[in-house]
């Protein structure tokens, strides 16, 4: 990566601060089995017996730095419990019934699951509040399991092999030294995708599978338009970046997933629950988790290191794994993070330690903010400008990287400004942090989709995401007695 491919996206994603994770990513469709849903973050599951040593090595290295990277593991029983008798169901009909896989929630809101090798599967939350009904989550755990069966987590992770090359490449845009922190700071632009050919493969063999386990065919179809709905309707709201979506459900592959589906049967066929789906899901946390901190406006606050900063008006604001990012629309962004810094080391040694290129030793600086230890620092690179902070906080060093294309005194104002606010959280600022979760109606005689999503009016743009949720389009009925998904504010 040349300093000319650093772009907002990838700033922001993290991509050029860390190391490319050399694991299996899929933002397609998900997996799991004789399942072990509820772990820590510090906690190894045990690999099946049988499992090659080769991949029990990798999934068992991998895993606690994709529990660390995703926000942690989320626990909710109806959801694990409909998980462990889905995924039976679907082992026995890939003809894997004696094998065990470690199914994870992940407490993301992203919409995304992957594989490792040795049978270590992740959904987030956010693909479980996606989802509509029991067949299409099926045909995103049968998706995962065919990628695992036919062996593409084994061939992306031979990856690993690279990744010293991968450090060179990401030095030579950073510095001289990589974080040693950086494999928990993995974001979904880091895991490495499967290829074009293996999507399909693993799409033609999960919807088999589905089938076998007596599931809709057509919903893998179903869920890829959700899944590119939803992609569509966070790209409007962040002014056209998607941080989201790193696989679009394109109409090419939408189509392929229908002709396979028909044949096993016209749309209609096999098991979909709808009712009983949606009531194993109610109540999971929608969004951001209160844990990764919250957004009230220009404001974050985290309730977790109990710190609070503002941006100026002209960001906005949002969490990405591991990161809050801003972006402003002259083009210049911040990444908020942490990173892990030895209590003896000077704030102003670590700024200068190399894991940013292009600083100007000269302009690093300390002070304190509002009681609170900082050191500051300016880099160039040829099209970047940074202004870099890092600031202490009852031990924990937190980063807050600007960056433009313009040193302007706007930019440097705004990174000024940002800094200034920082400082330890209050009693009201605690009480601002509102919990998300997602919620059930049923619709009346008299209900369309317009009254149902009025449930979400204290929500922006809660109309089109209620729409988007629940896989309906403008104008289409709903159906009477029956529930639908709706965001709840707490």
């Amino acid at each position: 990566m040349s300093e000319r491919q650093l772009t907002r996206r990838a700033f922001l994603s993290g991509s050029s601060l860390v190391l490319v994770a050399a694991v299996a990513g899929c933002s397609g469709l998900i997996g799991g089995s004789n399942i072990a849903t509820r772990q820590t973050s510090g906690s190894a599951p045990a690999v099946p017996a049988g499992t090659d040593p080769e991949d029990a090595v990798i999934g068992l290295r991998e895993h606690p730095r994709i529990i660390a990277s995703y926000g942690g593991v989320y626990e909710h029983r109806s959801t694990e419990v409909m998980l462990a008798r889905m995924v039976s169901k679907l082992l026995a009909a890939a003809g894997q019934p004696s094998t065990q896989f470690t199914i994870t929630i992940l407490d993301s809101s992203e919409v995304n699951a992957f594989a490792l090798p040795g049978g270590f599967i992740y959904v987030t939350r956010g693909i479980l509040a996606l989802a509509n009904d029991m067949s299409e989550l099926a045909a995103v755990i049968a998706h995962e399991i065919a990628h695992v069966t036919l062996r593409h987590a084994r061939a992306r992770s031979n990856r690993v092999r690279t990744s010293e090359i991968v450090d060179r490449v990401i030095t030579g845009v950073l510095g001289g030294v990589i974080d040693p922190n950086a494999t928990a700071e993995r974001t979904a632009q880091n895991l490495a995708a499967f290829s074009q050919n293996q999507e399909l493969e693993a799409d033609r063999e999960g919807i088999k599978i589905a089938a076998r386990a007596g599931y809709d065919p057509h919903a893998a179809a179903r869920f890829l338009t959700a899944m590119g709905r939803f992609a569509q309707f966070v790209s409007a709201s962040n002014g056209g970046e998607d941080f989201l979506s790193s696989h679009p459900s394109t109409p090419d592959r939408i189509q392929r997933a229908i002709n396979e589906a028909r044949n096993y049967g016209e749309p209609g066929t096999g098991t979909t629950d709808r009712q009983g789906y949606l009531t194993a899901i109610e109540g999971i946390t929608f969004g951001d988790s209160s844990r990764q901190g919250a957004i009230v406006g220009q404001r974050y606050i985290s309730p977790q290191y109990r710190l609070t900063f503002t941006v100026p008006s002209s960001y906005t604001l949002q969490m990405s794994n591991q990161a809050v990012v801003a972006v402003a629309g002259d083009g210049a962004a911040l990444r908020f993070d942490s990173a892990q810094v030895a209590p003896a080391t000077p704030l102003a040694d670590y700024l200068r330690s190399g894991w940013i290129a292009g600083l100007q030793p000269e302009t690093v600086t300390t002070r304190a903010v509002n009681g609170i230890e900082t050191a500051t620092g300016r880099a160039r690179t040829e099209e970047w400008h940074f202004d870099v902070s890092v600031a202490r906080i009852d031990g924990n060093v937190f980063r807050f990287i600007f960056a433009g294309r313009e040193d302007t005194q706007a930019f440097r104002a705004g990174a000024q400004q940002t800094i200034d606010s920082l400082r330890r959280t209050q009693a009201s600022d605690l009480a601002a942090v509102r919990t998300i979760k997602l919620g059930l109606v049923r619709a009346g005689g008299g209900d369309d989709a317009d009254t149902l999503s009025q449930r979400m009016g204290q929500l922006n743009r809660g109309r089109e995401l209620f729409l988007v949720l629940n896989n309906l389009l403008p104008g289409d009925p709903v159906e009477n007695g029956m529930p639908y998904k709706v965001v709840r504010v707490e």
